[in-house]
């Protein structure tokens, strides 16, 4: 039997109107028409004094059924449903559970007051998606919470949990709900629930409902001088994914603020209606649906990975301190090896360093961060790690040495944990060919910073055991990374193609680009740094070490380090510095140019226009080969990778999906005509992408099977 999505209880003059439309109470159509429905008959029931709005444990509502994105949404709509919800004439509280996002807070803003459960958490993150809040969020927050807390929450599209809430306005009442808060006890409700209709009982006796569009108090002082909300705008604006969807949202709440909630409401309601028919947002709905895919790998079964109760982590540096931060963030406690003294003290000095800096930005209280820190032990013995049920080796990139390491852990780990390397290029298989158990061998790719990059490549080895496999991803996912599941190959998927644009970047300068004209291009098309300053950062040793180690040259990032010229930690690289704004360097234009001639190279001006696509092409064009010889599953998996990984604006959708746009034909021809006059062969089209330009097929649409 098809179960309701809304059931209705009423007690002693509160009805419990519940929303059941697993799994997170997406308000599609069938909901909205059942919400609409339940209203209609409380409306005139004389038993009813107010409304007590819930949804499910583990969600109040996620939002608006994006399956209905596009296809000409029937009525009632959710702007009808919110308005109906504020309109009513009898209270109405949003009590919520779980999670409200989107259209789920828009919801419950328009409630007469919200309750939330102690961990409860709210958000708009339809920046998210290229889009912005299109049923009253962008009118109806800043009359909560302030113009500028109501910006902060729509273009960062972050979640807050309940008591910030609580202190910003966003919810009226924070409760624990006792001992049961969240589930079900005999008579189908919770302590939650019971609180919530005690509060709402009060909050009914204390007076009449008010609209939330109806209280100015906390827009007036923006209200009262234009321009306001675009100042307040400025730095979240410069942060924001997507900076079309950002822009529109700024001018909803700028007519809502300075004009009135009506006009806001029209704005808003444009706004989103363009933006959900752009490109960007079309981009960004294709990564949504992405990341969920890449969620199941092909031949990996979830039911197969072990309980990882405690972790080592073999390395105290800025990549080894990370990891650890990261598992202790998810109460996983951690004991870290290192083989000085010095070095594991200096490293886990870092990671209190860490951990106090995210207290002061109130990322964590000072309670969790304890909790934390208690998580973690030092240590030099690795004798420590035998109780360890995962352990992810974070030292020096050389294959030597993580050998050593891996059969330092043979002899003290055991023999059921999984080992983990946190290698960037390295061959998985032979640092596992050393161990006893090449079984229990992974990859686990983390990008710096750890504890804040969302991405990790989990790497499939050729002797790699499925339940390895499961282990490293199920603790990817549980750390609150976006896991991708690969092969083994020079770079794995991200590194292997960067090389790719690397090269091409070190050919343009030699060929008459400037790196000021390179990087412009790359942060143009949306990337936040280019190649070159990137480099700088990273420091150019790094790479000028790693060419050595592989016999590889730069000719000019090596001419570079030759000057002693390593990037922002020596005040000068591809650009000069003085801390870390960087001007353009004549001396770096003399180096280029005396290169240039050394290789024989006749400089020429170059386009933008060629710079963008001998810097993205060929990366396309590596993508198409890393899916012939089923690197990556899925085409979609790679793009995931470019945006988590590397900043590829998201609302670029990601290379392979960039080649859609542009067009398989297109990008093949080009990348002809570069192969034919650089004489470079690497350039000519893969099959997989030959074949779709051929016939005018679709990458995205690839896989590797």
């Amino acid at each position: 039997m098809t179960s309701q999505p809304v059931s209705v209880q009423i007690t002693d003059g509160v009805a419990h109107v519940r929303m059941d439309n697993p799994p997170v109470n997406a308000l599609g159509l069938a909901l909205r028409e059942a919400l609409m429905d339940a209203l209609a008959e409380l409306e005139h029931n004389d038993d009813v004094m107010s409304v007590l709005l819930i949804g499910q444990p583990k969600a109040f509502s996620a939002g608006a059924d994006i399956t209905e994105f596009g296809t000409g949404t029937s009525s009632p709509t959710l702007p009808e449903l919110v308005a109906r919800v504020e309109d009513f004439p009898k209270p109405v509280v949003a009590a919520i559970t779980g999670v409200a996002l989107g259209g789920g807070l828009e919801l419950a803003m328009a409630a007469h007051a919200r309750v939330a459960l102690t961990t409860a958490k709210l958000g708009l993150p339809e920046i998210s998606l290229g889009l912005l809040p299109g049923a009253g969020g962008t009118g109806r927050l800043p009359r909560l919470v302030g113009p500028e807390k109501a910006l902060e929450l729509i273009l960062g599209g972050k979640q807050i949990p309940a008591e910030a809430a609580l202190q910003d306005g966003l919810v009226d009442a924070v409760l624990d709900g006792g001992s049961d808060a969240g589930s079900a006890d005999s008579d189908g409700g919770s302590g939650f629930e019971t609180e919530a209709a005690r509060w709402t009982a009060e909050f009914a006796a204390s007076g009449g409902p008010m609209r939330t569009q109806d209280r100015t108090d906390k827009i007036a002082d923006a209200a009262a001088k234009p321009g306001t909300v675009v100042e307040l705008a400025a730095t979240a604006l410069r942060k924001v994914k997507d900076p079309f969807a950002g822009k529109a949202a700024v001018e909803a709440v700028t007519a809502g603020v300075e004009k009135s909630f009506e006009r806001g409401a029209v704005v808003e309601r444009a706004k989103f209606q363009e933006r959900l028919k752009s490109s960007e947002s079309a981009a960004q709905r294709y990564l949504f649906a992405a990341e969920r895919a890449a969620r199941k790998p092909r031949n990996l079964d979830p039911a197969a990975a072990r309980d990882v109760k405690q972790a080592g982590v073999v390395g105290a540096g800025t990549m080894g301190g990370g990891i650890a931060m990261a598992l202790v963030s998810a109460g996983i406690p951690v004991t870290v090896v290192e083989a000085q003294q010095e070095a594991l003290e200096r490293g886990l000095g870092m990671i209190e360093k860490n951990l106090a800096v995210s207290v002061s930005h109130g990322n964590r209280t000072e309670k969790q961060a304890a909790q934390q820190r208690a998580l973690i032990t030092g240590t030099m013995d690795y004798a420590d790690l035998s109780d360890a049920d995962l352990v992810i080796e974070a030292a020096f990139e050389d294959l030597q040495v993580k050998k050593e390491i891996f059969a330092k852990l043979d002899q003290h780990v055991k023999p059921q944990a999984v080992l983990a390397t946190n290698t960037s290029y390295l061959d998985i298989d032979e640092i596992a060919s050393g161990t006893e158990h090449a079984d229990r061998v992974l990859g686990m790719h983390f990008f710096s910073p750890a504890n804040v990059m969302p991405l990790v490549e989990v790497v499939r080895g050729a002797q790699t055991s499925p339940e390895a496999l499961a282990t490293g991803f199920a603790t990817a996912r549980r750390i609150g990374k976006t896991p991708v599941v690969v092969g083994v190959c020079h770079g794995f998927v991200g590194n292997r193609m960067l090389g790719v644009r690397s090269r091409q970047a070190e050919q343009l300068l030699l060929e008459g680009a400037l790196p000021s004209q390179v990087d412009d291009v790359l942060t143009e098309f949306g990337f936040r740094m280019g190649p070159f300053a990137m480099a700088d950062m990273a420091g150019l040793d790094i790479g000028w070490r790693n060419r050595k180690a592989q016999g590889t040259t730069a000719p000019i990032g090596d001419a570079l380090c030759v000057e002693g010229r390593f990037g922002q930690k020596t005040g000068a690289g591809y650009y000069s510095y003085e801390g870390r704004d960087r001007q353009n360097d004549p001396e770096v234009e003399e180096i280029i140019e005396r290169v240039s001639a050394e290789h024989n190279m006749t400089r020429r001006g170059i386009s933008d226009d060629e710079i963008l696509e001998r810097l993205l092409f060929p990366m396309i064009n590596e993508g198409a080969r890393i899916l012939e010889e089923k690197i990556a599953d899925r085409a979609s998996d790679i793009d995931v990778i470019w945006v988590k990984g590397y900043n590829w604006p998201a609302y670029r959708g990601g290379p392979m999906w960039y080649a859609d746009q542009v067009g398989a034909a297109v990008v093949a021809e080009r990348l002809t005509h570069y192969a034919e006059a650089t004489g470079d062969e690497s350039l000519r089209p893969a099959s997989a992408l030959q074949r779709a330009a051929d016939v005018g097929g679709s990458l995205t649409g690839a896989s590797s099977s």
